[in-house]
């Protein structure tokens, strides 16, 4: 079996197609058919924008990866997931370290995450660790129709990250029925907070500052959108918009999602008395705030890194049933047009999470 991987050689440089066979397995290990892989501003990051891989390059980007397991190492546990459809979580903690055993998996040393740790999806197929990894039960291809809401497998690969990381934050935020949320930034994982944000009861403001976004924000379950260019104003209308929704008057969520320092800077501003800031998005500037004001707002700041892969499950079933909607938020593309992809993410062309199909002759 030959494996096609396009590679990051260098960051800026374009990514060269590498054709070769499948690498051995080690116990725990799996081959993953992929059958899609998102594309993460994260990939961007890493392509264009100087953060660097823990993975020495050359090295195969891609983290939001489904597919099929066709290859398995020698333990029990990896042999029993042979030709079954799963999602690979974008961030697999190794188990059995002191974090996690202290249920503080998101900083295990020794987790992997692919595309950053070693080879991710831009390929058509993946090794990955066998522990961790979500099913998706009773499907048996990569387009065939899922649940009540019809999704596919292909489709499922932003549960990886998108939606598992905004599905942690809402988690981790103890977000209660009839409290408000704002969301900065309604990309991938905006998009995602606001439909959990709504699924556990809350009432939502959207801010971001592409019109496209503002439009689908609010078919998503927003009660208000906000443009978010100009932050002064974005303050006194979230302010305003929370009044007329009858908003509580503390204890508002605000997701940062943006991974931009414009917004985590007004997210930061949002901040109200005994408000919660969840950080999700990530830039690699600098953002000045003023950090005294959760002191004086008795407020709180929490970073959150991935999902854990005990939550996918649940995650899973409320896209299964159509409680979260991912089909009309995701557009598919040829895996040979991976380049021209990243680029046009890297320039914000996109409306929709693009997701990487390889071809039958990949």
């Amino acid at each position: 079996m030959d494996v096609v991987r396009w590679m990051m050689t260098a960051p800026g440089a374009p990514l060269v197609r590498d054709v070769g066979p499948a690498p051995s397995l080690e116990d725990g290990q799996v081959l993953v058919e992929i059958a899609g892989c998102g594309v993460c501003h994260t990939d961007v990051g890493f392509w264009a924008e100087g953060v660097p891989t823990r993975g020495e390059l050359p090295l195969t980007l891609g983290h939001e990866i489904s597919g099929f397991v066709v290859g398995a190492g020698g333990s029990a546990g990896s042999e029993a997931l042979m030709g079954r459809a799963v999602v690979v979580p974008a961030v697999l903690p190794c188990g059995r370290c002191a974090a996690c055993e202290a249920d503080q998996s998101g900083v295990c040393r020794n987790q992997f995450m692919p595309g950053n740790d070693g080879h991710g999806g831009f390929a058509s197929h993946v090794v990955v660790p066998a522990d961790g990894l979500c099913e998706v039960p009773q499907c048996t291809s990569a387009t065939q129709p899922l649940g009540t809401s019809g999704v596919t497998l292909r489709q499922l690969s932003v549960l990886a990250d998108a939606a598992s990381t905004a599905w942690q934050a809402v988690l981790r935020s103890g977000l209660r029925d009839g409290e408000l949320v704002v969301v900065v930034g309604c990309g991938g994982v905006g998009s995602f907070a606001i439909q959990l944000a709504r699924a556990c009861g809350a009432q939502v403001i959207a801010i971001d500052t592409d019109p496209r976004r503002r439009d689908a924000a609010l078919h998503l379950g927003a009660a208000r959108v906000i443009d978010g260019a100009d932050a002064k104003t974005a303050r006194k209308e979230v302010k305003a918009a929370a009044k007329g929704l009858g908003a509580p008057a503390f204890g508002a969520r605000i997701f940062e999602c943006s991974g931009h320092p414009a917004g985590q800077e007004l997210a930061f501003q949002l901040v109200g008395p005994a408000g919660v800031l969840m950080v999700i998005g990530y830039t690699a500037d600098r953002v000045p705030v003023h950090l005294s004001r959760l002191m004086a707002m008795d407020a709180r700041a929490i970073g959150t890194w991935g999902c854990s892969p005990k939550y996918y499950a649940g995650l899973l079933d409320m896209v299964l049933d159509g409680v979260v909607t991912v089909a009309s938020l995701v557009e598919e593309h040829p895996l040979d047009d991976v380049q021209s992809v990243l680029e046009s993410v890297h320039r914000h062309e996109l409306a929709r999470r693009a997701v990487l199909v390889p071809s039958e002759s990949s």
